[in-house]
């Protein structure tokens, strides 16, 4: 019973907590839905609102695309009006052109016709046709013309002369003033002052012998009885005459003068010569401020201390030159380095011995390019003798600077010159025969000495080797008086004992 009461009141209480259960069910989703339809309203009611304020938006645009359209179609519509405006201009001009150019052809035709009976009339009149009468009022105009223009360019050509002038005589006189010294020509003598008069005679040795070797060594004459205590050495080429009085220096010093120690001496001068001939060149280039020029230019630089052209020392004549195309360099705005060195280097080919073929310009633009001196110091100096064109501005300074320096009051003598150059002539004609070892003028070009190469010349030969020499001079030289050639073949043992 007990069992029963329990399993029913379990039954009661199941369908009472499903029906409960049940309920509480229904009444929540009664709530969720009533709260989904409130939502739904409100989702509704928000929608339409955005719909409205869209339709709103739609309609504000519309409105301003209307506008828009509306203006576009309004400047569209001027425009056509305007190239309407524009095409009806065109229009009219296009008729105005026509008009004109029919003027135009109708004056043409009208020119034309006049220009015929012109020609017409002038042939009639001047028997002469239309194309014989325009050559002729060509020419004249043209001579007319060229007149006027002849008139104008020498009035120029005056002026700018006169201009030019006056500039050049102002930058020669700065030059010279500047650079201002005197000038002496050089003589072909040179006086050995002696401290004892018995001197002489040792010097002149038994039978002449010493001076004949002092003679036949240096290449100079040696007067012996023209001045008391003193020799005076003569020959045209200074190099010679200096090798002579440092050989004989070195004899009278040493006492002892006889034909071995003479050559002896001879050689040793020669090699002091050299010796100060690069020290002169070094000085020389120094003083001007040139310190790029190579040991061997600098030696024939020196070299040109001992050579003259008509009386005036070269290397005196050099340096002013380099002093004088600087300063006018300076003044007319150009190169001065290059002037200054084209005027330095100008001579240098009188350095090389006159045996070598070739003018000193020539001589001196191979030495130049030898040794890789500027192309614009070789074109600077090669026009000095107007043998080549003139290739920079720099060559008309240095040809100026060059007639400047030998135009100074003292500083060449032209007679001078001319015996300088026959006695160089001589020894050229006389070099210029096989087996002739050297020749020398001397007693001014009165005597010609001529040494040969005794294995090559013999006696007989020599005979003819005279006469040959002396017909030559006969017919390629101008001299007065008479000229001695004197042929030598000299053989000589010779062995030392030590």
């Amino acid at each position: 019973m007990e069992i029963t009461y329990i399993a029913l009141s379990a039954v009661v209480f199941l369908v009472v907590g499903g029906v409960a259960g049940y309920l509480a069910r229904r009444y929540s989703g009664a709530n969720k839905l009533a709260e989904a339809e409130t939502k739904a309203k409100e989702i509704i009611l928000e929608a339409k609102d955005k719909a409205a304020s869209l339709l709103v938006e739609l309609k504000n645009e519309e409105k301003e695309h209307r506008k828009e359209i509306d203006a576009l179609e309004a400047r569209v519509l001027h425009r056509e009006e305007s190239l309407d405006k524009k095409l009806t201009d065109l229009s009219a001009e296009e008729e105005k052109l026509r008009a004109r150019e029919e003027g135009a052809k109708a004056k043409e035709e009208l020119v034309a016709k006049k220009e015929s009976e012109i020609e017409s009339r002038i042939e009639k009149i001047g028997n002469l046709s239309v194309a014989d009468a325009k050559e002729e009022i060509l020419r004249r105009a043209k001579e007319d013309r060229s007149n006027d223009l002849a008139q104008s360019i020498q009035k120029i050509d005056r002026e700018n002369r006169e201009e030019v002038e006056k500039r050049a005589n102002d930058i020669i006189t700065i030059a010279l003033q500047r650079y201002a010294r005197s000038h002496v020509a050089e003589m072909t003598t040179t006086m050995f002052h002696l401290e004892d008069e018995e001197l002489k005679g040792k010097i002149i040795g038994r039978e002449g012998r010493n001076i004949r070797a002092l003679e036949r060594a240096t290449g100079v004459e040696f007067i012996i009885d023209e001045a008391p205590d003193a020799i005076i050495i003569s020959s045209f080429d200074p190099f010679r005459r200096e090798v002579a009085r440092i050989a004989l220096e070195k004899l009278v010093k040493d006492g002892r003068i006889q034909p071995a120690k003479i050559e002896e001496s001879v050689e040793a001068a020669k090699a002091d010569l050299v010796k100060r001939t690069q020290e002169i060149g070094e000085q020389a280039a120094q003083d001007l401020g040139v310190f790029d020029l190579p040991k061997e230019l600098l030696q024939m630089i020196g070299r040109l201390h001992f050579r003259t052209s008509y009386g005036q020392n070269v290397l005196v004549h050099s340096v002013e030159m380099a002093y004088i195309s600087e300063m006018m360099a300076r003044e007319l705005g150009l190169n001065a380095e290059v002037a200054k060195k084209g005027a330095l280097l100008h001579d240098i080919g009188k350095a090389i011995d006159h045996e070598v073929e070739g003018t000193h310009v020539e001589l001196g633009m191979k030495l130049l390019r030898k040794y890789n001196i500027d192309e614009r110091v070789v074109e600077a100096m090669q026009s000095h003798h107007d043998d080549y064109p003139y290739a920079r501005p720099e060559a008309y300074v240095v040809t100026a600077a060059d007639v400047l320096s030998a135009a100074r009051p003292g500083a060449r003598r032209g007679t001078l010159e001319n015996y300088v150059k026959r006695l160089a002539d001589l020894e050229k004609i006389a070099g210029d025969f096989a087996g002739v070892k050297s020749a020398y003028a001397i007693a001014a070009g009165r005597e010609l000495r001529v040494f040969v190469i005794p294995e090559k010349v013999d006696d007989f030969r020599a005979l003819e080797l005279a006469r040959e020499i002396a017909n030559k001079i006969q017919t390629e030289l101008k001299y007065p008086g008479e000229i001695k050639v004197n042929v030598i073949r000299e053989m000589r043992a010779v062995e030392y004992a030590r």
